[in-house]
């Protein structure tokens, strides 16, 4: 439990820093930072030493143990871990695939770029650009072994990990 917590707390930061605009003072978009009016240890430093960013809840969402489908909306399975480089930028997910009833699941890991996120109206709604046919040929994910990334062809594919 304590590593899918540090997973989400990359994630979100990760997620906050690449996407989200700052909020500024004025609620427009322009001007100065919010900054936070209480500091993270008063004996350390002042209040404007800590920084805050506001993101809409209709702008993210949580992603794990949410269905994947294929785009041709066939059941993937679900994301049940997420994986980051030592950078920590989100380089795959990890999906529970296959199986009835959670007898015959095997986790398969899939690049970040091949999935692809709703808008806010279909918040639930991830599908991914693999048929459920090449998942299921897909060796299954390990802890602690070398990791295989299914990922979909073409310009948009991300780097090997």
């Amino acid at each position: 439990m304590r590593v899918n917590w540090l997973i989400a707390a990359v994630l979100a930061a990760s997620f906050s820093a690449l996407c989200a605009p700052a909020l500024y003072a004025d609620g427009t978009g322009e001007g100065q930072p919010v900054r936070s009016s209480t500091a993270p240890d008063a004996s350390e430093s002042t209040a404007d030493d800590t920084w805050k960013t506001v993101l809409p809840y209709q702008d993210v969402q949580g992603v794990l143990g949410k269905e994947v489908r294929s785009s041709a909306g066939e059941d993937m399975g679900r994301i049940v871990d997420v994986l980051v480089d030592q950078a920590g930028h989100m380089r795959a997910a990890v999906i529970d695939f296959g199986g009835f009833l959670g007898v015959g699941n095997r986790k398969v890991v899939v690049d970040w770029t091949a999935l692809h996120f709703a808008p806010a109206d279909q918040r639930d709604r991830i599908s991914l650009d693999l048929t459920r046919n090449q998942v299921k040929q897909a060796p299954e994910y390990k802890p602690g072994k070398p990791v295989v990334v299914l990922g979909a062809l073409g310009p948009a594919a991300g780097p090997d990990l």
